[in-house]
């Protein structure tokens, strides 16, 4: 008896498990990262891509020259968080790129985020 063929999805889970090496989540230095995580390339986009990497992690390097959020990376790459955080811990052990917090909380008055930088954010991801 012969199993039913079943079509190859290209964007479904199957090319996220190649993605990712069968990797779920973030490890490491990575597993900190949230959607509001800043990323910024830390080498240039311009040179050759670093032996065995893929074309998703280029292109974050290329797409991060200026820094992105993670949640807006995922949306122009088409990906979920996990499987976009799982590529950016691959970046950030190879020091290709770094992760920053977008947002500063002023120890001088401790009040916690910039209620403007929040309205940036949030204008910028509308747009998207």
């Amino acid at each position: 008896m012969s199993r039913p063929h079943r079509p190859t999805d290209p964007s479904g889970l199957e090319r996220y498990y190649v993605l990712t090496g069968g990797r779920s989540g973030p490890g490491g230095p990575a597993a900190g990262l949230d959607v509001a995580t800043l990323i910024v390339s830390r080498t240039d986009s311009r040179t050759a891509p670093a032996p065995g990497s893929q074309a998703e992690h280029e292109e974050i390097v290329r797409r991060c020259r200026d820094p992105l959020s993670v949640a807006e990376l995922g949306a122009h790459l088409g990906l979920p968080f996990n499987i976009l955080a799982v590529l950016v811990t691959d970046l950030l052990e190879a020091g290709r790129v770094e992760a920053r917090d977008p947002i500063p909380v002023s120890s001088a008055s401790g009040r916690g985020p910039d209620i403007a930088l929040l309205e940036e954010v949030l204008s910028g991801l509308e747009r998207l």
